[in-house]
């Protein structure tokens, strides 16, 4: 009933029907645009069919009567719906009360004249006929054919469904510009086959299957008096901060709240961190980890894994969505994991940031999902970071194809706002990667060149912790860092010497 290459630019078919598609909760609906209805309505038995929840929407109406041509109508009250027109350049939203009738038999929505002036909608009547939203009179959007909808049923390039997500989900993510359409047009087809691999407004978080994380301690229950920690005392604007972020988690599936019958033994106390005026919830997990059993999984050196990018002339980088919170709890992991606040005890059901041997598991678990083509060289996995290289064009889609397909299966979710797909070079890691070369992100440089030089010893280990992680770019590094080093040591008074103000300059700009 849709095709993507209308005549003329239109987004449909042409036809006498004045009924269009649109999507209204994800899902493909019909809407009539009846310029001779006074009243904008849709019948209940359709609605349920669109929108199956339709009556925890539903706001009342009372004193007005309504009626059709043939019979008065039973109105149950108003539900608030978006609709969107799909089309090849761009989808057009509006917002639409519409009044659901009892016994309105209608297989469509009914959109009345009251919103053709809303929203300056224009039906042309020409031998191809068409209709315009608002002031973009070069946007044309169709009608229905009934006559020939088999015909094109058979002939349909792109349904309403997949116009949508490459306008409203793909525009997040970068495409190499240099890809030509046909190539273009082949790695949105199979985007939009794995569609599923990536996180939507109604489904942001995967809750990975078969990898559940557990926490062993080393310590039995009753566990010692240091894992039972009352709240931090917070300001109000603290407080605030924690009731959102803590709301945001509940929404998420990642927090529930602990009932007051329940029997608590762990607590950890969070803190409120401020960076730019945007606040951050951090779980002080300093005891928990002390008894936490350390998982020696290894994490891979950065440095050694780019390097089998070494032939690549395709690269796609994806990130998974709040990769740890992904990842589902054990019951036993669940108890040990309460956060305590002001105003109250909360359970984390996911991986949290910031307890010991997440960075581990999550490793694992990804190198255990992914062990062909991690073999094969042609994935790269650090942490909740996936790069896959390819040589040609045909591989680059077949072990794109490939990891979708697996991360579909463990229901895992990618952020699309963060996937570059098919570069020849991208930043990636910290660096500029390809299958040339692998270079310094100057982005990340830019930070370190604005700060001044480190005051104390603190500062100094954090300024040589940045250094360490481009040292296979410094010539002799290990050389030039050792005064800076040693100037780190308890023993030593912080003292910047000229000696070690050039080897300052000297790793600061590489």
């Amino acid at each position: 009933m849709y095709r993507t290459k209308p005549a003329k630019g239109m987004g449909y078919t042409a036809g006498k029907s004045s009924i269009s598609i649109v999507m209204v909760d994800n899902q493909e609906g019909k809407v009539n645009l009846d310029t001779g209805a006074y009243c904008t309505c849709v019948g209940k038995s359709y609605l349920k069919t669109i929108v199956p929840d339709w009556q925890e929407k539903l706001m009342p109406i009372q004193g007005v009567k309504f009626s059709s041509a043939s019979e008065s109508m039973n109105p149950l009250g108003i539900i608030d719906l978006t609709l969107i027109f799909p089309h090849p350049s761009q989808c057009v939203r509006i917002k639409v009360e519409f009044v659901v009738m009892d016994n309105c038999t209608s297989n469509h929505f009914i959109l009345g004249n009251d919103y053709f002036s809303i929203y300056g909608i224009d039906i042309s009547n020409q031998k191809d006929r068409y209709f315009t939203i608002g002031d973009n009179k070069r946007q044309k959007f169709g009608f229905l054919n009934n006559k020939k909808q088999i015909t094109v049923i058979k002939n349909e390039e792109k349904s309403p469904e997949k116009e949508l997500f490459i306008s409203e989900q793909l525009k997040e993510a970068e495409f190499n510009q240099e890809l030509t359409e046909k190539m273009k047009e082949k790695l949105i087809d199979l985007l939009f086959k794995y569609k599923n691999a990536f996180a939507t407004d109604k489904e942001p978080l995967g809750a990975i299957i078969g990898h559940e994380v557990d926490i062993i301690l080393n310590v039995e229950n009753p566990y010692p008096p240091l894992l039972r920690r009352p709240a931090y005392p917070a300001s109000p604007r603290a407080r605030e901060a924690l009731e959102v972020h803590i709301k945001e988690l509940m929404d998420l599936g990642v927090l529930r709240k602990v009932g007051h019958n329940e029997q608590v033994e762990v607590t950890t106390p969070v803190i409120i961190t401020w960076h730019n005026g945007k606040s951050r919830m951090v779980g002080d997990f300093r005891a928990l980890n002390t008894y936490t059993i350390l998982d020696r999984y290894p994490i891979p050196r950065i440095h050694e894994t780019l390097t089998q990018l070494s032939q690549a002339k395709f690269i796609t980088a994806m990130d998974a969505l709040k990769g740890f919170h992904q990842n589902v709890l054990t019951d036993n992991a669940k108890k040990l994991l309460r956060i305590i606040v002001h105003c109250g005890i909360f359970e984390y059901l996911r991986m949290p940031f910031g307890i010991k041997n997440a960075p581990s598991h999550y490793q694992r678990m990804m190198n255990t999902i992914f062990p062909e083509e991690l073999s094969e060289g042609c994935l790269i996995i650090y942490i909740d970071d996936i790069i896959v290289c390819s040589e040609t064009w045909e591989n680059n889609l077949t072990r794109l194809e490939r990891v979708l397909q697996k991360i579909v299966q463990v229901n895992m979710k990618i952020s699309l706002k963060k996937c570059h797909f098919a570069y020849s070079e991208l930043k990636a890691l910290g660096h500029v990667v390809s299958g040339l070369s692998l270079g310094i992100d100057k982005n990340k440089v830019a930070a370190v060149l604005l700060k001044p030089m480190p005051q104390t010893k603190k500062e100094m280990q954090s300024f040589l912790g940045f250094a360490g992680y481009y040292r296979q770019h410094i010539k002799d590094f290990a050389k030039i860092a050792k005064s800076l080093y040693k100037l780190c040591d308890k023993q030593t008074v912080y003292e910047m010497t000229e000696e070690r103000v050039k080897a300052y300059e000297e790793l600061k700009i590489p």
